[in-house]
């Protein structure tokens, strides 16, 4: 990949939230092997500095949840990965209200304030790219986790209204759907549920997390980030308010 595509994001600038581990480390590093001048976008200051030394990149230490340093970030990016995320297990009658807020202030509200701030630069350049980071949970519902899928929910209309008003501008906007993915916060989950159930972590991921999915493997980071450089490319010019799912075949039942 790095051969065919190291400059065909030369000159561009691209802004990746939750970019010091998983999937948005997998798409900084991704982005940056194409050429682009990476914003490495995390609260977690030391591994968000490691992975922008590691491409070149800049680190930016923000806590997504905070609406004033949000609107504090870069307004002159090209490239915009919506990727951060959390997550909170609990039925309806017992989720924390804070944490749903959270959720939402995290993975629905800056992005949306990213967006807003970062469009018109690249509404002056006629080109842009935005993706965001959505979940098979985008499009369908799991129990327990009212907080997580009506946030990739929203995402996923944010993603259609900027679609449709970024196209006389050059700029396309897409989500990429995942299943799980070998990522931390998956890592955390099944350690909680084979807790939980009193099973072994292989047969939570067995029997729980890949219950639904014809492929019976987690995805890979880099499976994703590669998803998304594609989005990226001349060749998917033509896709916006688009949805792409890579859930092993959970979708398709």
């Amino acid at each position: 990949m790095e051969s065919t595509h190291a400059s065909m994001l030369a000159g561009r600038k691209a802004l990746v939230t939750g970019a010091a581990s998983g999937i948005g480390r997998a798409c900084a590093h991704a982005l940056a092997n194409a050429g682009a001048a990476v914003y490495v976008v995390d609260r977690a200051a030391e591994a968000a500095k490691d992975v922008a030394e590691q491409i070149g990149g800049t680190a930016l230490v923000v806590d997504l949840s905070d609406a004033t340093a949000v609107d504090a970030l870069p307004d002159d990016a090209d490239i915009v990965v919506n990727n951060a995320g959390l997550q909170h297990v609990a039925p309806i009658h017992e989720f924390p209200p804070e944490r749903f807020a959270l959720i939402q202030q995290v993975m629905v509200e800056a992005p949306f304030r990213i967006l807003r701030r970062t469009l018109p630069h690249m509404y002056a350049g006629r080109w842009g790219r935005i993706v965001n980071i959505s979940s098979v949970h985008g499009l369908r519902a799991s129990a327990y986790k009212s907080a997580y899928v009506t946030a990739k929910h929203a995402l996923e209309g944010l993603s259609k209204v900027v679609a449709l008003e970024g196209a006389p501008h050059g700029v396309t906007s897409n989500c990429v759907n995942p299943g799980y993915v070998r990522t931390p916060l998956v890592e955390g989950q099944i350690a909680a549920q084979a807790q939980a159930h009193g099973i072994s972590e292989e047969e939570v991921v067995d029997r729980i997390l890949l219950d639904r999915t014809a492929i019976k493997r987690l995805i890979e980071p880099e499976e994703v980030a590669a998803a998304v450089l594609w989005l990226c490319a001349p060749a998917a010019a033509g896709i916006t308010g688009a949805s792409l799912p890579m859930d092993g075949g959970w979708t398709a039942r």
